[in-house]
Formats: structure tokens, sequence, C-alpha cells
């Protein structure tokens, strides 16, 4: 497994277990077989309403607590200061744990900035309190960043979006490159392209690219295996979702090949540039003020 550095000389896993969309019923299953597989990386946030599962699927693995790098997410109806600090709570007593790996705010909100400025003071604090190891933001645009720095006192460790070969988000990227944050792949193998959603109707499936699948017959790897791999070549960190055992294991039998400059620049080129998410900036009613359960 490869690692990756953070800002603040914390160092994660490139490759991690994602758990968005896992029912509950199966999430536990899920990490305990990632973890027995060799992951020591999992992904989830307040809302997925699996955080208790994760929890019951690290226990199952029996891992020491220092050898598992946990990462979950702040939900936008628990920010502000106090509440963020108590979002911080609620999690780590369904985890189970004591202190986060990584913890981050899921969107930037920027209807009401003022709260996610206070939610992001919030981790800072716990940063300093030693509760957690590194913070970070997700889906947050090169605008957003400016704002937050523009008001805090500590960089971002990491920056979670919408990342795999038809959306690559170059300015985010590259925002990301300069701020010395960590860009971090959610959909890395391009789930969100062909998952069931009503805004993506007009999807075009990335598993299926023939370009990929040309590159994928020349390896003797899958497609899926490629797009992690490319993703991990660019320095990122990739996120992968699944519950299927040889699935899971399939993701992470990544660190055995190379793709060659030509292959990564034909995967470069197929952006579309075209969102198959939900803009970040795009106004979503009472979506962002579901609560989020006590423990």
């Amino acid at each position: 497994m490869e690692t990756i550095t953070l800002n603040n000389g914390v160092t994660l896993p490139a490759l991690g277990l994602g758990v968005y969309q896992s029912a509950p019923e199966e999430t536990a299953d899920a990490v305990a077989t990632a973890l027995e597989l060799g992951y020591r990386h999992v992904d989830t946030a307040a809302a997925y309403f699996n955080e208790k599962e994760v929890g019951d699927g690290l226990r199952r693995a029996g891992l020491p607590r220092d050898e598992v790098f946990i990462e979950t997410k702040v939900f936008p109806s628990d920010y502000g200061f106090d509440e963020t600090l108590h979002a911080f709570e609620k999690s780590t007593r369904k985890l189970g744990v004591d202190q986060l790996d990584l913890f981050i705010l899921h969107q930037p909100r920027p209807g009401l900035f003022d709260r996610t400025l206070a939610a992001y003071r919030a981790l800072e604090k716990l940063l300093a309190d030693g509760s957690v190891r590194a913070i970070g933001v997700s889906n947050f645009k090169p605008s957003h960043l400016k704002r937050l720095l523009a008001e805090v006192d500590v960089v971002p460790a990491v920056n979670q979006i919408e990342l795999h070969p038809y959306f690559q988000q170059p300015d985010v990227q590259s925002a990301d490159a300069e701020l010395g944050i960590l860009t971090q792949a959610w959909s890395p193998i391009g789930g969100i392209t062909f998952y069931p959603g009503p805004w993506r109707e007009d999807r075009m499936n990335v598993m299926r690219d023939p370009t990929i699948a040309a590159i994928a017959e020349t390896h003797a790897k899958s497609p899926a295996q490629v797009m992690l791999r490319w993703g991990i070549q660019h320095g990122r960190s990739v996120i992968p979702k699944s519950t299927n055992p040889g699935r899971i294991a399939q993701n992470l039998d990544v660190f055995d090949f190379a793709l060659d400059d030509e292959e990564m620049t034909r995967i470069d080129a197929l952006d579309t540039g075209k969102r198959a998410g939900v803009d970040p900036d795009e106004p979503r009613g009472d979506f962002y003020d579901r609560p989020i359960p006590e423990a």
C-alpha cells in the first residue's frame, strides 16, 4: 500500500474504502472484509448514516487503532462552532473511537458561509486539542477555498471532490496543489456516472469507456483498477466504494502494475468537464438541514 504525506506531516494510505450509499446492514461486513484484505483507510460521513456500522466493522477486524486511518465528515446541519464540536462527539461515539485521523466539512454551503467558517474553526480547535490528526474540506471549489482561507488559520489537509476520468476538475486540482492541499477523489471509478439518480438521466458510464477498456486489456486488469491506478499515479488519494467482497479485493489489487506516460495522457484526455454529481453551489432547499441523529 502506497502512502501520501499531508501538509501537516500525517500520512494516509493512498487507497481507502468508501461507504457512501452502503446500506447499514452491509457496511460492517464490507469494512471488516476490507481490513482483513489489507485496507487501512476507511472513509465515511455522518450523512451516510452508517458510522455505527463502520465502527462495528473496525471492531470485528480487531486491528490496533493506530493501524487504521479513519475519516469522516460533518454535515451542514451541524455547522457552527458548538454544533460542530458536538458533531465530533456524535461521530466518535458511533465509530467507537476517541480520535479521528481526518475530520472534514462535507459541503461548502456558500449561502450560509458564516456557519461554514464557524464549523471550520471548530475543526481547528479539535486539531489543536489533538482530538483529530488532520482536518479538511469536501466539494470545495477554488472560490470556496479562497473565502475560507481569508478567515482561518489552518490550511485544509484534504479536499475531497468528485474526480474520475470524465470529470477531472483541473481548476480545483490546481488550486489544491498551489495551497498544499491533497486532492482526494470520491467516485474515482466513476460510480457517480452510472448509479441511479434523477439528475443523471443523460449520464455516460465511464466504466464502459473504450479507451479505458483497451488499457485494461493491455495490463490484464479491470477498468476500475486502471482508473484507480491512474488516480494514484497522479498523486491523489482515491476512495472506491463497494460492499462486494470480490470487488473490494480487486480494487486493492492496483499496486503491482503501472500506466506509462502515453496511457496516462490518453485517460487525461477523456475529461468532459461535465459534473455527474450535484454542483456545490446549487441551492438544495432543506436538504442540508437534515438532522444527524445522536449516537
